[in-house]
């Protein structure tokens, strides 16, 4: 009686502690408002393209257009024909080692989704449905969502969203477990950026340490964790405060309008922080979201060893993250173009010319960005079998309800 008296308070624990404790506030409403619509716009363009097989080869061939001008074209335009020339010179067993680093990167993301998305209640319906094969195939779809729908990640945070509440979990909780999802995946991007940017200036790793390259970014990212933390203090009844503005109509729909995104984040940062107070949760979260960028990094160095090119670990490190950050530039697929260029003008700050990274940067991209497309393609529409099965049973569980509620009316 007392070792169950314990197992049920430790699983009362869990749930006050859990990342659902603001699922009551009006900032998850506003949160879930921003995502529906996100929501109902992925699954409309994904539907059409999946309807429409000229769509799908135009698509197909866009994809083709978009390899031949960055690996032919565009070394070209900047003269590196010789460096271009050095990509038949990669070592295999490198290329090998940087699918595997890519795979394990992935195995971690899908272990922070399934860990942080599919809550820890073992007899939540929600919890059942995204078991790691579901996470996988989330994980993957939402990879080529980002690359085809929206650059910055966007179009993944979309999709997942609709696959949670596909997977039947409520609104708002899906909105909160999403946006913190999110939070804490990209503050340990924050993070890295500052302390490799900072251990990098004051030489405690070896190799070039530009300002531009290290405090700079370092700045703007301890910036943005400060900004962070600060939408954590809006009030959870943002929306009512919003609406005693009623006597001004006109400024009532602006400031409706301006407050959606920070109560989205808002939302998002408060539960980030009630999950990382968890202790077992906090570790599921880290290791999850700092193997998925520790993985990318991996996949960048056995590139960069493929061709012999040795780069510091600090540089290397912190070379990858600022040259990331040219995924939030437009660009016309997943940051396809914008990515490449970034991740070669990061390296040339930190002394890298363009005939030692413009190869390896390529290869990087291939296998990072380009290989994992057809798994994403081919997981996407596992998951939309997974819905679709989802669905049946609700349809199921919906018709038994009332067949029982019909024969307990009778009796």
């Amino acid at each position: 009686m007392a070792r169950d008296g314990r197992q049920v308070a430790e699983r009362d624990e869990d749930r006050r502690a859990s990342d659902d404790r603001f699922v009551d506030s009006e900032l998850a409403d506003l949160a879930a408002d921003e995502l529906d619509e996100e929501e109902q716009d992925i699954e409309e363009r994904a539907a059409g393209l999946l309807g429409d097989r000229r769509r799908v080869l135009s698509l197909i061939a866009a994809v083709v257009l978009l390899i031949v001008a960055i690996y032919v074209v565009l070394p070209k335009i900047f003269d590196a024909g010789d460096a271009l020339d050095r990509i038949d010179e990669a070592s295999w067993y490198w290329i090998v080692a940087a699918a595997a680093f890519n795979a394990f990167s992935f195995i971690f993301h899908i272990m922070l989704l399934r860990g942080v998305l599919g809550g820890r209640d073992e007899d939540d319906v929600v919890h059942k449905r995204l078991d790691y094969k579901a996470s996988y195939e989330i994980t993957m779809a939402g990879f080529v969502a980002t690359v085809l729908f929206s650059a910055a990640g966007a179009g993944g945070v979309a999709l997942t969203y609709w696959a949670l509440r596909k997977a039947g979990m409520e609104r708002r909780r899906a909105a909160c477990r999403m946006v913190a999802f999110t939070v804490l995946l990209y503050s340990v991007y924050a993070y890295a950026l500052i302390i490799f940017g900072v251990l990098l200036r004051t030489s405690v790793f070896p190799g070039d340490h530009p300002v531009g390259g290290t405090i700079v970014p370092a700045a703007f990212a301890a910036i943005l964790l400060v900004l962070a933390g600060l939408l954590a203090l809006v009030p959870q009844d943002a929306e009512r405060r919003i609406q005693e503005l009623g006597k001004l109509p006109r400024l009532t729909r602006v400031a409706a309008s301006l407050a959606r995104v920070p109560a989205t984040l808002a939302s998002g940062v408060r539960t980030a922080i009630a999950y990382l107070r968890h202790p077992k949760r906090q570790a599921v979260a880290l290791i999850g979201a700092i193997g998925w960028w520790a993985g990318n990094i991996a996949v960048l160095w056995a590139c960069f060893e493929a061709f012999g090119v040795s780069v510091p670990f600090g540089v290397l490190v912190q070379g990858y993250f600022v040259g990331m950050i040219a995924n939030l530039a437009p660009s016309p697929a997943g940051g396809v173009g914008t990515v490449d260029a970034g991740m070669i003008a990061s390296f040339a700050l930190f002394g890298f010319g363009l005939e030692e990274t413009l190869a390896p940067i390529l290869l990087f991209r291939f296998v990072g960005f380009w290989l994992p497309i057809p798994v994403g393609v081919a997981a996407y529409l596992g998951l939309r079998k997974s819905v679709h099965r989802w669905e049946d049973e609700r349809s199921a569980a919906t018709i038994k309800s009332e067949v029982t509620g019909m024969k307990a009316t009778s009796s």
